[in-house]
């Protein structure tokens, strides 16, 4: 009988038993959520074609596919680069919406010439991201202000300022909804004559090269796991601690506000209230799951983007609700956290 057990924390779990916890999760994580959905009233033989079949192997499922994990690459990006430096963004939403708002307004006010609009927006949109979130970042460098509830916070306030434009002075008044117009060509990326995928898949593409490149080939990304690690450690070794937490941090804020700007500038084609929802728990799932590596964060966006694509035709054909979807990915995420428990820890009895 076992009278006394503790649990010790293993120094190195090993590639087999984390990879074993990893799919083990998963799978239990998506048995659960098949049960749900079946449960919601989604036959048990349509998993397959609308998870699979719709989502990655026709044309018009791929396109969508893509196109919906685009932000969502970018979002993952983001909290992943955070998330090296242990600065826990939680306001990513509140960045992507300044930098749809900066894409916004360079679109409606046609801010410089027609073949700089994209550019200048692009610009702006990073900038507003990475101003939005240097206020979480001065609070906690200088008055110790927990990032969590900072960023948190000015997600919200974030949102209110929309809300205060596309009911005030943005507001379309040829249309009954809050919405701003529609944006000039010049303000739009190209279609590529596939589904709604559009010319932002080139530019989402090129800055995963660049951050992969960043972190995984680069100084700055060596610089970022020590002081992710031990940031005491760091310090005492004479690493840039505060450069390279302040330099990450702000990156992570310009990836989120670039977001923004391919979503309005690529599907929307206008700023509304439903531009950045979703998309905070969505950043954390790609992150977690992707252990913050960005070529997983591109393959785990990607299989996101499939669920969202599902998700879609579960609505429209089986009357499956957004919180449904919602729950599917809370259910896969919480599956693999307690499954990693299993690889981190062991459980020893005193001899």
């Amino acid at each position: 009988m076992l009278d006394a057990a503790f649990l010790v924390r293993r120094q190195q779990p090993g590639l087999f038993l984390s990879a074993l916890s990893y799919a083990g999760g998963l799978a239990f994580g998506l048995a659960i959520s098949a049960m749900l959905l079946v449960q919601a009233g989604v036959p048990a033989s349509a998993l397959i074609d609308e998870f699979l079949v719709a989502a990655f192997l026709t044309s018009d499922g791929l396109s969508q596919t893509v196109t919906a994990a685009l932000p969502l690459i970018l979002v993952g990006l983001a909290s992943a680069v955070a998330m090296r430096v242990r600065f826990w963004n939680i306001g990513v939403e509140g960045q992507l919406w300044l930098g749809a708002v900066a894409a916004t307004w360079v679109a409606l006010h046609e801010i410089g010439p027609e073949s700089l609009r994209l550019p200048l927006a692009f610009v702006l949109a990073a900038l507003a991201g990475s101003g939005w979130i240097a206020i979480s970042l001065v609070l906690k460098q200088r008055w110790g202000v927990n990032e969590v509830i900072s960023s948190l916070l000015l997600g919200s306030v974030a949102f209110l300022l929309v809300q205060h434009l596309l009911f005030g002075i943005w507001r379309d008044p040829a249309n009954s909804f809050p919405v701003t117009a529609a944006f000039p060509q010049a303000s739009r990326f190209s279609a590529l004559g596939w589904g709604q995928l559009h010319a932002g898949l080139f530019v989402v593409a090129l800055i995963a090269l660049a951050v992969w490149f960043l972190l995984e080939r680069t100084r700055a990304g060596f610089y970022a796991d020590a002081v992710g690690l031990n940031r005491q450690a760091a310090l005492a070794t004479g690493l840039p601690v505060r450069r390279t937490l302040a330099g990450l941090v702000l990156l992570s804020g310009a990836l989120s506000g670039l977001a923004g700007m391919v979503v309005v500038s690529g599907t929307e084609h206008r700023l509304n209230q439903a531009v950045g929802n979703g998309y905070l728990f969505s950043a954390i799932v790609i992150a977690y799951l992707a252990r913050a590596k960005p070529f997983w964060v591109v393959v785990v966006a990607l299989a996101l983007g499939a669920v969202f694509t599902a998700g879609n035709v579960l609505k429209v054909f089986y009357g499956i609700s957004e919180g449904m979807i919602v729950l599917v990915q809370g259910t896969v995420l919480i599956s693999i956290l307690m499954a990693q428990f299993f690889s981190t820890y062991s459980l020893n009895r005193p001899s």
